[in-house]
């Protein structure tokens, strides 16, 4: 299924199931889509600020160019997604699982990754200032070019990798999460 140019906003979608799909420029603002299931699917542009997408199924779905300030994928199952050149700040990852995904050139300013498990996950290239780690858990995850700083809780990124330039440039941060104080 191919959907150009449509604006779906404010609609209730709960439980849509969307398969072998393309969406361009489409809007979905403020859109219900609640425990809707997407797989092998392409959105590119568009805009999908503020949908709630609260205990959604993705699977190998890829957001190009997309607005998705505000969204909610809370209790989530994002399985190998990919958000390329995405606006996810404000979005809500709270208690979602996010397995095999890529986050690249994304601005991820202040979401909310309370108790999110990321297992096998990229980050290059994105903000993530004033993002929420609480409680939130990394596994095999790598960050490469982030911007971090005033992430809360970064002591939750133990045991991702960062290479070295990374590591020095959010060396306050990283401080801040092992409770060192720097003083001059």
């Amino acid at each position: 299924m191919l959907a150009a140019g449509v604006d779906w906003s404010e609609r209730d979608a709960a439980g849509l199931r969307l398969r072998e799909s393309r969406l361009e420029d489409v809007r979905l603002d403020g859109a219900e889509l609640r425990r809707a299931n997407l797989r092998d699917a392409e959105i590119e542009g568009g805009s999908w600020a503020n949908v709630a997408a609260t205990e959604c199924e993705l699977r190998r779905v890829v957001f190009r160019n997309v607005r998705l300030t505000g969204a909610v994928f809370a209790n989530g199952a994002l399985d190998d997604v990919v958000f390329e050149n995405c606006r996810l700040d404000l979005a809500s990852f709270r208690f979602a699982k996010v397995a095999r995904c890529r986050f690249e050139g994304c601005r991820l300013d202040e979401a909310d990754l309370y108790e999110a498990t990321l297992e096998t996950t990229a980050l290059a290239e994105c903000s993530l200032v004033r993002a929420s780690l609480a409680e939130a858990t990394f596994a095999d995850c790598e960050l490469r070019g982030c911007d971090l700083s005033g992430v809360g809780n970064p002591e939750r990124l133990r045991g991702v990798r960062m290479p070295w330039a990374d590591v020095i440039e959010a060396a306050g941060v990283l401080a801040e999460g092992l409770g060192i104080q720097v003083v001059d």
